[in-house]
């Protein structure tokens, strides 16, 4: 004849949850949420943007150039120069013709920054757009 701490011992493991379930469903909401961020790509360098009344927002996929207070021009979080931005861009346009946003600094030399919309245009960029804040 069992005892009654047997049979309670039997109770207490037949009453156990499964466990299972719960990770398959915590898995499928992982691979839900990463499936599903959006990644957007920024210049790798801080950039004091100046401010303006007709600033608008532009769509993702975007060429994003970076002209630090220095006059360094980043793109992707490496140093390009000016040099390099006609190469960067000619070799992004091949997959998919994309516009192209300068994200310079308010103190950027004019003539730098006619530089970069320069060579962006003969790299084959049918727009070239400065970022701005809306005030």
């Amino acid at each position: 004849m069992p005892s009654r701490l047997q049979n309670r011992l039997e109770q207490q493991q037949s009453q156990s949850i499964d466990m299972s379930p719960l990770l398959d469903v915590v898995f499928i909401l992982l691979i839900f949420f990463i499936v599903t961020t959006v990644f957007v790509k920024e210049t790798g360098v801080e950039v004091d943007k100046p401010q303006a009344i007709s600033a608008q927002k532009l769509e993702q996929n975007v060429i994003l150039l970076a002209i630090t207070d220095n006059g360094e021009v980043f793109y992707d979080g490496s140093h390009i120069g000016v040099a390099g931005v006609r190469g960067i861009i000619e070799q992004l346009q091949r997959s998919k013709p994309q516009p192209v946003v300068i994200q310079a600094d308010k103190t950027v030399p004019t003539q730098l920054l006619l530089e970069v919309i320069d060579e962006a245009k003969l790299a084959g960029a049918a727009t070239v757009n400065l970022a701005a804040l809306n005030p």
